[in-house]
């Protein structure tokens, strides 16, 4: 496996969402930037504070038209 660094153009996938919908970065970039983050398990408490902090941010990416995916292994 690669690893992605700043300015890479990330390679294109489709994964199942929390609703079990495929969710493509494709479709998603259709619509306008995609902020992509990853973290290794749910519900824990450094995923919880990365996700706050894009939450505590979102009507700026809103404005920006950013679509926010969160990825993680479980």
């Amino acid at each position: 496996m690669n690893t992605l660094t700043a300015g890479d153009i990330a390679p294109t996938f489709t994964l199942q969402n929390q609703f079990d919908e495929a969710i493509s970065l494709q479709d998603c970039l259709k619509k306008g930037p995609v902020l992509v983050y990853f973290y290794p398990k749910a519900s824990t408490p450094g995923c919880t504070v990365q996700a706050q902090g894009l939450r505590d941010i979102k009507d700026a990416l809103d404005g920006l038209n950013v679509t926010v995916l969160g990825i993680s292994p479980d």
